[in-house]
């Protein structure tokens, strides 16, 4: 795949693949699309090329092995953990938020996607958000709400309503999650593999209704 930009220098080429490494403003983006990618096309054996040139552009290649048809059966893959149930996935990010969404259904489960913490309070005020089973969310925001202050706030207005936090810098960062919220709220660290998420969210489904963030 290719761009039409004026192209990386080569210092930033090195570090592209890098989790969190972006040259974008705060806010405009989390540095984690092209590290995931990377990271899934790693754990397929395959190998990621950048040819980048200031003034004309960038190329980014994607290599993966080639696989016979008798190599692999359907009884050698691993089974995909299936999930069912609605999610409202909050993250600023589009690439991010599409990629989710998208391993989201390929697991079984449904979506609904906010960009902030204030458009996800909106869609849980809606009558169709009766509907939503878990709340995913980022927990470094920007609009000033963290993922931490929704999940409060979510579960003040639905209480039991059950939620995971994903983030790449758990602490630290201006995020508000004390040791407190560690110990009640279920975390899933970025980057992550679909497997790691399927994981998260069977743990998170299976808690009880009652845990709530606390205040």
């Amino acid at each position: 795949m290719a761009d039409d930009g004026t192209g990386m220098p080569a210092e930033v080429v090195e570090r592209a693949a890098e989790p969190f490494f972006t040259t974008k403003e705060a806010g405009q983006g989390t540095g984690l699309g092209l590290s995931q990618v990377y990271g899934f096309v790693r754990q397929s054996g395959g190998f990621i090329t950048i040819d980048s040139t200031v003034g004309a552009g960038t190329r980014i290649g994607i290599h993966l092995p080639e696989v016979a048809d008798d190599e692999v059966t359907p009884a050698e893959m691993p089974a995909a953990a299936a999930g069912s149930g609605m999610i409202l996935v909050v993250e600023d990010d589009a690439d991010v938020r599409e990629l989710v969404v998208l391993q989201l259904e390929d697991l079984g489960y449904r979506s609904m996607v906010a960009r902030s913490a204030p458009e996800a309070l909106e869609i849980l005020m809606a009558p169709e958000s009766a509907a939503i089973d878990l709340l995913l969310t980022d927990v470094v925001m920007p609009g000033g709400m963290t993922g931490v202050a929704l999940v409060r706030e979510a579960r003040r207005r639905r209480p039991g309503l059950k939620a995971l936090l994903t983030s790449g810098n758990i602490a630290g960062n201006g995020s508000g999650l004390s040791e407190t919220d560690a110990a009640d709220l279920a975390l899933l660290s970025k980057p992550y593999q679909q497997a790691d998420l399927a994981r998260a969210m069977q743990g998170a489904l299976s808690r009880r209704g009652s845990e709530a963030a606390r205040s």
